[in-house]
């Protein structure tokens, strides 16, 4: 950080290390970004600050699939024209994104927030797999034949928590299947072209643990 003495405001200085706490961001951007919001008309610094205000205080997650949603609901989950039946897994709401993007899916989501890592202290506890085992024990009570699509990345920690996944849902007797490996090793779903990642769920592939 610069030294205090070349901030001729302690406002400034406050807003240059609240921006610069964001992933990706370095000194020099978050000073260029508080210098550029100060010229904008106070409306918009008051907009921008609402809509970070309303994300923090109002943003819900959804009952079922876990993922951001306005309401107890996400509208995909509400989306009574989607297959139910068929859930696909994935780390984060980015790869719910991306997929939706391809408009190549009609199912719908499970959000785990993370993949199983320890050497950064995240285990299965830590995410929302007894959820998803609970939910697929439901849909199997109600007769349906569901299928979990397991669209994790194929690093170690990926491989990881889909064979984890894998052992806690095998007895359920579910279909299990995971992405046709058009995507590369270690491939995060939100870096792959929509075109590649729709052809890896359309032809996709029985679970080989």
């Amino acid at each position: 950080m610069l030294a205090e003495e070349h901030y001729p405001s302690q406002l400034l200085r406050d807003a240059v290390e609240a921006i610069g706490s964001l992933p990706g961001v370095g000194q020099r951007s978050a000073l260029r970004l508080a210098l550029h919001l100060l010229r904008q008309p106070s409306e918009n610094i008051h907009r921008f600050a609402s809509a970070i205000d309303r994300l923090a205080d109002e943003v819900r997650y959804c009952k079922t699939c876990m993922m951001i949603s306005d309401g107890d609901e996400c509208a995909i989950c509400a989306d009574r024209t989607r297959d139910h039946a068929t859930v696909c897994v994935v780390e984060d709401v980015r790869d719910v994104m991306s997929i939706e993007a391809t408009g190549q899916y009609r199912g719908v989501y499970h959000v785990l927030g993370g993949i199983i890592s320890p050497i950064n202290g995240i285990g299965p506890s830590d995410l929302t797999i007894r959820q998803l085992v609970e939910r697929l024990k439901k849909l199997c009570a109600d007769g349906a034949s569901p299928e979990v699509i397991l669209a994790l990345s194929g690093d170690v920690e990926g491989e990881t928590t889909s064979f984890y996944i894998y052992r806690q849902i095998e007895s359920l007797g579910v279909r299990v299947t995971t992405l046709a490996r058009g995507l590369g090793f270690g491939d995060d779903l939100e870096y792959a072209d929509a075109l590649t990642l729709g052809r890896s769920i359309t032809a996709r592939q029985p679970f080989k643990p």
